[in-house]
């Protein structure tokens, strides 16, 4: 194949041809080229060292930035003596990766800082001409997110490290200091594993994941206006994501025990749903390595949190949100993904030895995977489950929060109350907040019952509504 030709994608998907094509590329570009013309195999692939503490080689954080794509990795703990040989890479149009430096961190930030037009992606801060310079203060901190400063955006940012520290860097010098430690200001007694956080709307929304078992609270929804910080939510959260226009809306992502937790901080309130889980194995903190928002196409947000990736309007019409679409489900570990020359390039978390606690695998070792952002929608058909209750007290009169209710071709709702009472579900098929009834469900103290909805009933959210205060669990299953 000559440089500069383009190899139609249709053939690829051709299974019988797959081989032979695959072959035909090898043979005239060798296998590194040959591969990025052939989906479903990871066009790079990044490795840690086999040493005695060999653990992880997750691919932290993606930046397109001054003519490449900038990564970072990282191993399970930070700590000097969890997995060498990771660090900055930089990959470019032929898809060569050069390591630029090895810290042996953990690292899954990025952000553009637009006043001065650099990129900071770790420890890292990079001008427009690709030369980069390490933040040695933010060295030993596992970074997690970058946001803008409340106050002094053209010279200042934030980040937050999985420990709870809430951290102010000054661009010009490079000097930090830490405002905030979450982990003792919030009072969280397990371990912390805070994850994303953004700036916008006059507060930065900060989220930590928790290590996460039922009935436990430590995990958290937390927000600073500049003064003092505020919890919102003591559930495990993950991600947070906000463009500086397009109205400022702010959205969170987390789960319980029940289903995922969706969040969207509209003119400055929040509103809450919930969608529900294609996986259980994203269920423990440590499964969750990372479950973003990202614009992958221009004004266009993905969403993937527990397995499953969905279409998200980065706007709020009518005041409300809508639009949510399903568009598979998969098991991969993505920790990041974003667009690079036309191309949606995700990253990874594959083969993990973590100590040798997974005797069966050896290098630690992830890769990058290039397609098109519609290769998505060959993955896993969407199913999953989840609902509002789960042996929950419920109240007399107030509706659950609303439930996704499109993109799935079968619905069933399971119901069972500890007490005679009713359920009225109504549906939003406007996504307004214009709720129409749909059905009143009776039950028997302690009955059963499942509502099984025609196929292909869909509207943008369900929500229930009990008519006595007693125990209640209400689980949907789509398939």
């Amino acid at each position: 194949m000559l440089k500069g030709q383009v190899f139609p994608m249709t053939l690829l998907r051709r299974s019988v041809s797959r081989r032979s094509v695959l072959a035909s590329l090898i043979g005239s570009t060798g296998y590194a080229a040959a591969r990025s013309f052939f989906p479903g195999i990871p066009n790079v692939g990044l490795k840690s060292d086999t040493d005695p503490h060999r653990t992880e080689c997750g691919v932290g954080a993606l930046m397109p930035w001054a003519d490449g794509l900038y990564a970072v990795t990282y191993n399970s703990s930070g700590q000097k003596n969890s997995g060498t040989g990771l660090g900055l890479y930089r990959i470019d149009d032929n898809l060569k990766l050069t390591m630029l430096d090895t810290p042996n961190g953990v690292y899954a930030n990025r952000f553009i800082h637009h006043a001065s037009n650099q990129c900071i992606i770790g420890p890292y801060i990079i001008d427009a001409n690709g030369k980069w310079r390490r933040i040695e203060e933010l060295v030993n901190y596992r970074l997690t997110s970058t946001m803008p400063h409340l106050t002094d955006p053209e010279n200042r940012v934030y980040f937050q490290s999985m420990e709870g520290h809430f951290i102010e860097m000054d661009i010009a010098t490079l000097k930090t200091r830490v405002l905030n430690n979450l982990t003792r200001d919030m009072n969280i007694n397990l371990q912390p594993h805070f994850k994303g956080g953004y700036t916008a709307q006059g507060r930065v929304v900060v989220t930590n994941n928790g290590f996460f078992q039922y009935g436990e609270d430590q995990g958290g929804l937390f927000e600073y206006d500049g003064k003092r910080w505020t919890r919102i939510s003591s559930k495990p959260h993950m991600d947070v994501a906000a463009r500086q226009n397009m109205g400022n809306v702010m959205f969170a992502t987390g789960w319980d025990e029940r289903s995922v937790l969706f969040h969207a901080l509209v003119k400055g309130e929040w509103q809450h749903y919930r969608l529900p889980k294609a996986s259980h194995a994203f269920e423990q903190a440590w499964q969750t390595e990372w479950m973003r928002i990202r614009e992958v196409e221009t004004e266009h947000y993905l969403m993937d949190i527990h397995a499953m990736f969905y279409e998200l309007q980065p706007l709020a019409f009518e005041d409300h949100i809508w639009g949510i679409k399903p568009i598979c489900q998969h098991l991969r570990m993505i920790p990041d993904y974003c667009s690079f020359r036309g191309l949606f390039a995700a990253g990874g978390n594959e083969t993990t030895p973590n100590v040798d606690n997974n005797a069966v695998v050896g290098q630690p070792q992830s890769g990058i995977w290039f397609g098109k952002t519609d290769d998505l929608w060959s993955w896993g058909k969407p199913q999953g489950w989840g609902g509002p209750w789960r042996n929950d007290q419920v109240i007399a009169g107030k509706p659950s929060d609303p439930f996704l209710f499109t993109g799935f071709d079968k619905k069933v709702l399971h119901l069972i109350a500890e007490k005679v009472a009713s359920v009225t579900i109504e549906v939003d098929f406007l996504g307004n907040g214009t709720w129409a009834k749909y059905e009143t469900v009776k039950l028997s103290s302690g009955e059963y019952k499942p509502i099984v909805f025609p196929e292909g009933f869909s509207a943008h959210w369900c929500r229930l509504t009990p008519s006595s205060s007693c125990k209640m669990t209400a689980e949907f299953m789509f398939t």
